[in-house]
């Protein structure tokens, strides 16, 4: 069976990002292949673990997917500070006698950013509005890599390594069935050692942040990365949650066309016409003018404008995502247009993540150590049928039906833009819906 067919049966989707289903991504024929190992956020670790743990692997993996995109160079970059991990995979590289090299840069945000790795490794720039592939490069991420091995070898995506960090008795990673709950998920770090705290799923800069009752009915899927408990007061909180009209009334108010969004915006900064503090200025002025306001559709909401930039406390990032919505809500695309030179300053305008650490008041949560890694066996799961872009699965099982861990239970078709969904557990079917619920049966081995 071709590798593509593989993954697609698997389910495998892109997890450093929005889930872009992986056997479409890699139906094309590049220049490079790049894996993406460079753990964008603050306090992520998994990826790293990931490159110690199963670096053969990944390696294995790499050569497979280079042959099915007839990619001429292989290249994994990472950040020059983690030395072990580029042990490991040198180790692997030189054992398994393969091509793939090794890229490595320094530590700064966002460098995950598949547009701002891109131009690292070949300095080639992507059009605004455009994809890697439209450069010859397709990129993927190092834990998407792991998954693609496992499908390879017939093993479909059921389980989610995770980051668990922050405000908790013991953080650890985790090997969490999809479909779990956050709050369960926590319970194996020792539980939350506060009464009033929130949790941020994903990433610090990117994530959402959700309560403690939320948790109860938030579950896994395969695109979360991490879960970062804070104190419910926490700064991140208080700017990550500011309803969207207090935010534009705020950019009217006080936004003093410093410029700096802009000049620290990593976009504007490789020739990207995106000016977030013209938006601001639209915005705050009820000047709903057309060609300013389409920029922010080429935003990738990376943060370092509302929380590294402004002076001033304000969100250009949240100000350019309602934006974004309500442009695609009317049906407005991107009109392509040229790039500008990249800027000579943005050697110097990379914004280091010790310092965004200390900006963002989590300093308290750096290089904390995570043990080894806990296999989490849950005897309940809820499974969104939709953990993707593109069209949700549709079910093909029922309420009652008995399953085994790994099986088929979301079905999308070959070709179309979404992915299929397995169980993650094995047990009896109890509801079907947007969710597919699985209880653990005392008949059936887990």
């Amino acid at each position: 069976m071709e590798l593509l067919d593989k993954i697609y049966n698997s389910g495998v989707v892109g997890v450093g990002g929005a889930g872009f289903p992986t056997h479409i991504k890699l139906n094309c024929q590049v220049e490079y292949l790049i894996i993406n190992s460079a753990e964008c956020e603050p306090l992520l670790e998994v990826d790293k673990y990931l490159m110690r743990q199963r670096s053969n692997q990944i390696i294995i993996a790499i050569e497979k997917m280079a042959e099915s995109v007839k990619a001429e160079h292989m290249i994994i970059a990472l950040k020059s500070k983690y030395k072990e991990e580029i042990k490991s995979l040198q180790n692997a590289i030189d054992d398994l006698k393969s091509n793939v090299k090794i890229h490595t840069f320094e530590n700064f945000y966002p460098a995950g950013d598949e547009q701002v790795m891109v131009y690292e490794v070949t300095k080639r720039v992507i059009p605004a509005g455009g994809i890697p592939l439209d450069v010859g490069v397709v990129v993927n991420n190092v834990a998407t890599v792991v998954n693609i091995y496992d499908a390879i070898n017939d093993n479909p995506v059921v389980d989610k390594y995770l980051t668990v960090v922050g405000e908790v008795k013991e953080p650890k990673f985790l090997k969490a069935p999809i479909g779990l709950a956050v709050s369960e998920a926590l319970k194996y770090c020792g539980g939350v050692v506060r009464e009033d705290y929130k949790i941020i799923l994903g990433g610090p800069m990117m994530g959402k942040i959700i309560d403690k009752e939320d948790a109860k009915t938030t579950y896994i899927t395969k695109t979360l990365g991490s879960l970062i408990v804070i104190p419910a007061d926490h700064y991140m909180v208080k700017r990550k949650l500011k309803p969207i009209t207090q935010i534009i009334n705020q950019a009217r108010t006080a936004c003093i066309q410093c410029k700096m969004c802009t000049d620290m915006c990593p976009r504007n900064l490789m020739g990207h016409q995106l000016r977030p503090h013209k938006i601001m200025r639209a915005m705050g002025a009820g000047v709903k003018n057309k060609d300013t306001l389409m920029e922010a559709l080429i935003c990738s909401e990376c943060g370092v404008c509302e929380l590294y930039a402004c002076p001033m406390g304000l969100s250009p990032r949240l100000v350019n995502a309602f934006i974004k919505n309500e442009l695609r809500n009317n049906g407005v695309r991107y009109d392509r247009k040229p790039l500008n030179e990249v800027n000579q300053l943005r050697e110097y305008r990379k914004v280091p993540v010790s310092r965004l650490i200390s900006r963002l008041d989590l300093n308290i949560y750096k290089d904390t150590k995570l043990g080894e890694i806990e296999n989490i066996k849950a005897q309940k799961v809820y499974i969104p049928l939709s953990q993707h872009i593109g069209k949700p699965a549709s079910p093909v099982v029922k309420v009652g039906d008995i399953v085994e861990k790994g099986q088929l239970i979301g079905k999308i078709e070959l070709g179309t833009l979404g992915a299929n969904i397995h169980a993650s557990i094995s047990g009896k079917v109890c509801e079907v819906g947007e969710y597919i619920a699985i209880m653990k049966d005392s008949e059936v081995n887990q």
